[in-house]
Formats: structure tokens, C-alpha cells, sequence
């Protein structure tokens, strides 16, 4: 039984029904000696502890879309078939956009939003490149079938998920795609495929999106052995132009890290509430030793460039957590490379999807300026963005586009 399936959430509920009308029941109508009747009314205690807060794990993964499966859950997958030493570029020296085409079947996803907004594909995807193994959720905008966009090819947006997270994070828990789709099909957002790939791939720890030989490719998973199976089976805008990534907690961290470390792949990238150094989630093979934090440090690799990067990065975020790391981007950003940072209040909602899922419209209209201007990018105008800013007062749609008012610093909501 799935774990994030309906059938398993109907069972859950249903025991827990059950756990709540024993006691009411059986309480008084026990027999026997006066020890078993105490030890069954315990059992019967214990057993409506049990599933109740069964109940409320499951109601809380299938929210936030924390575990995939059974053995996300248990620590037992792990989806890493090999790991060698592929080089700085981590392509191993292979020439990998003149490999054979990967020809991929899609079915139908399920879960929670699944079959919304037209639906959502999922296929598993064997990493050539990088060794990897996992699951790719694809969206496809409305346009995409439309007979009179058959010759059109569409720009990508890779999203990650955070540390634990599936997959289905993006459409299950933020619903992008259904926010997203009457946006596109009025033009106030550009027709964006939606590609969902696994971030999560060893047991019980955060692999920081970084390669690291003997352990996992998991920056070549992403940046090289996703979009390729992606252009080779839809219609898409070449990389880097086209391209895009985006992500929240520490799936905001790799977004930012792929997005600097491989201009020639993406040309922009989104994070949300995420931090530079990998340090930021301690549970990650990313900050064992300075040398991969440093390696995987997008503030390090920016301010490393001898010639700035053509890439655009939006940053967003709380006091400690996002904002900072999006400031201090900003200040050591040259052109071509430019930074946009919003700063965003504890009532926002946290380090949450109650914060993350109202910023994806903004963002998508962000990513349709960005790459929609192709090679005459210029770095934003306007003032630098303050240390201390404030946003009491301001409306949640304030909150999310980036437009809330910084004046006084000091009031409290």
C-alpha cells in the first residue's frame, strides 16, 4: 500500500475511528481478573495513541510531501547504481549532449494535485552520466498540445524539492502548476514545461546536489542527466537560454549552486528561503570538509569568477533564513551576473510551504522577464536593498511579490 496514497489515508482514518469507539465501548464491559482488564484498557489507550498520531503523520506528509515512499520513510532506498570521479564539469569527460537519444515512457503521476491542471507525468530515469536512478515528474503547459504551438519550443524550470522532500513537492504541496496554468494560458506567465526530478537519492541524508566520488554524482544528475532526457523527449528551448532552476530550503541551496556553477546550463535561478554555504542543512554531504563546502558554495563560486557569469538569481527570504544570503549575493554581483532579493517577515509563514507556495506566481513572472531577454540582459536599477528592512503592514500578495513597504523598521506584527 502506498504511502501517500488514497487507500493507505482512508485506512489510517479508518483505524483511527476505531481506536476512539473502543474505549466507549469495552471500558466497563471487561472481564476477567482485575490486572488483564487494566492491561487491556492500556492496550486500548495505546493503540488509539498509536493511530491518532499515525493519522497526523500522514495527513502532514501528504501535505508537504516530505516522504514519496515506504522506503524514503524507512531510510532503506538508495538510488546511486555508481559514482565515479567525473571532473570539476562533472561530465567525465563524455561529449553528453552527443549521446544516443533517451527515449522515455511517461505515465500518468498519482497523488494528491496529480491530476490537476492537465496532469502530471512521471517517468524513472536512469542516469548515464552521473550513475543516479530516480523518478522525473514533468509538467507540460497548455500550449504544449495546442496544434497551433507545434513548432513551438518552450523554456524548462528544474525544481527541487527540499531536505526531506519528494518530488511531487512542487505540484502536491505548492500546486505550481495548477497556480501556473491560467497565467500561461492568459500570457501573463510564459508557457514553462515543469520538470520535478529526485533530490533525495541515499538514505537519511542530504547529498547538497554536489559530486562527490565513491558517494554520488548528484550535481550531474540534475544539470546533466535530467535536462538531456528532457530535451530528447520534449519540445525545448536549448540550454542555457531557456533554462532555468528553482527550489526552496535546501533545495533553494542546489538551485543557486547549479545555476552559478553552470552558466552554460541555466541561465537563472530561484531560491527560496535557502542558504549559500552548505553548512545551512548539517546533514549534508556537502559540508563534511571545507574543501566541498567551498566547492558547493555559490557565494564562493561567484565571487571566484574571473569573468562574471551571465546569470540571474532571485533570492528570497526570512531574517536568518534566505534574506542574507540573497544580500550578500547581491553585493558581490557584477554584471552580467544580477541579483534580486526580497526580503519577506516572520508572519509570512516560516520556513514553510505557507510561505513558499504564494511566491510562485511572482517568480514565475520573474523567470518569463529573465528569459525572455535572451542576450540583452541588463543588471537591475534601484536602490541596494537594506539590511534591516521592514514589512509591517503590508498584504500577503505584498508579502510574496517583493512590493512590501520597508518603512518602519521598527514595529513589530
Amino acid at each position: 500500500m502506498s504511502l501517500t496514497g488514497t487507500p493507505f489515508l482512508y485506512t489510517t482514518i479508518a483505524f483511527a475511528v476505531i481506536a476512539m469507539v473502543l474505549p466507549f465501548a469495552l471500558w466497563t464491559r471487561m472481564k476477567g481478573p482485575k490486572a488483564l482488564r487494566h492491561a487491556a484498557r492500556a492496550l486500548m489507550l495505546l493503540f488509539a495513541q498509536a493511530t491518532a498520531i499515525t493519522l497526523v503523520f500522514v495527513l502532514v506528509n501528504n501535505s508537504n510531501n516530505l516522504y514519496d515512499n515506504w522506503a524514503d520513510l524507512l531510510g532503506t532506498g538508495n538510488h546511486v547504481q555508481k559514482a565515479a570521479d567525473l571532473g570539476a564539469d562533472g561530465t567525465g569527460g563524455i561529449a553528453y549532449r552527443k549521446l544516443p537519444k533517451v527515449h522515455q515512457t511517461f505515465t500518468q503521476a498519482d497523488g494528491p494535485g496529480m491530476h490537476a491542471a492537465g496532469g502530471v507525468k512521471v517517468t524513472q530515469l536512469k542516469g548515464r552520466v552521473s550513475g543516479v536512478s530516480g523518478e522525473v515528474y514533468v509538467w507540460l503547459p497548455p500550449q504544449y498540445d495546442d496544434p497551433a504551438y507545434e513548432d513551438k519550443k518552450f523554456p524548462v524550470v528544474e525544481l527541487l524539492s527540499g531536505y526531506p522532500g519528494s518530488a511531487k513537492a512542487w505540484f502536491g504541496s505548492a500546486h505550481a502548476h495548477e497556480q501556473l496554468e491560467p497565467l500561461m494560458r492568459s500570457g501573463k506567465v510564459a508557457p514553462f514545461i515543469l520538470v520535478s526530478p529526485r533530490t533525495n537519492l541515499i538514505a537519511k541524508i542530504d547529498t547538497g546536489c554536489a559530486n562527490i566520488p565513491g558517494t554520488v554524482n548528484a550535481d550531474s544528475w540534475l544539470s546533466i542527466d535530467v535536462p538531456k532526457m528532457v530535451m530528447d523527449n520534449f519540445r525545448t528551448e536549448p540550454a542555457p537560454d531557456g533554462w532555468a532552476v528553482a527550489g526552496y530550503s535546501a533545495g533553494a541551496h542546489c538551485a543557486a549552486k547549479l545555476a552559478v556553477a553552470h552558466p552554460d546550463r541555466y541561465r537563472a535561478g530561484v531560491s527560496l528561503s535557502g542558504y549559500n554555504d552548505p553548512i545551512g542543512e548539517r546533514n549534508s554531504l556537502a559540508s563534511q570538509n571545507i574543501e566541498v563546502r567551498r566547492a558547493n558554495n555559490p557565494f564562493v563560486l561567484l565571487k571566484n569568477y574571473r569573468k562574471p557569469p551571465r546569470v540571474a538569481l532571485y533570492y528570497s527570504g526570512e531574517a536568518n533564513d534566505g534574506y542574507q544570503a540573497g544580500v550578500a549575493m547581491e553585493q558581490i554581483a557584477k554584471a552580467p551576473t544580477t541579483v534580486r532579493v526580497v526580503f519577506l517577515p516572520r508572519s509570512a509563514g516560516g520556513h514553510s510551504m505557507a510561505l513558499w507556495r504564494p511566491q510562485v506566481p511572482t517568480v514565475f513572472r520573474w523567470l518569463t522577464m529573465e528569459l525572455s531577454q535572451k542576450d540583452n540582459r541588463q543588471p537591475h536599477k534601484g536602490s541596494p536593498t537594506p539590511r534591516v528592512p521592514s514589512s509591517a503592514g503590508s498584504r500577503p500578495a505584498e508579502l510574496a511579490s517583493g512590493t512590501a513597504s520597508r518603512a518602519g523598521a521598527g514595529q513589530k506584527r
